[in-house]
């Protein structure tokens, strides 16, 4: 993996805040390889519209509490698919249906994925 080590925390905290919000299927992906633009693609499932909306606010907080800031902000009004753009850190939010339409682990499936320490609960 060539992530830097601040997209990699930042990572972590996204994800523990997803975590923390009932977020499924939480996976971290190094896109730091084809992509030059971020290192880490964080992904993350909401139940419905309001879960979804809830998961991005708190990544919004913690990271913000973090010093990082979205640059770029996409889907909040929906609820279906938030994209948050942190710069080298990217966090996809998606509804769990539109997860499974659009399949970004697919698509970037010869990325590395990062470990991350969250609990993993099988549904």
């Amino acid at each position: 993996m060539t992530a830097s080590t601040r997209s990699l925390e930042l990572a972590q905290t996204a994800a523990t805040a997803a975590d923390s919000k009932q977020a499924e299927n939480i996976v971290a992906l190094d896109v730091s390889g084809p992509l030059p633009l971020a290192d880490v693609f964080l992904l993350a499932s909401g139940r419905n519209e309001r879960n979804v909306i809830a998961i991005a606010e708190e990544v919004q907080d913690k990271l913000a509490e973090r010093g990082a800031k979205a640059i770029r902000k996409e889907g909040m009004a929906d609820g279906r698919w938030i994209l948050l753009d942190f710069g080298d850190l990217v966090v996809h939010v998606f509804h769990e249906e539109d997860r499974l339409y659009y399949s970004l682990e697919r698509l970037w499936k010869d990325c590395p994925v990062v470990p991350l320490a969250i609990s993993v609960e099988e549904a």
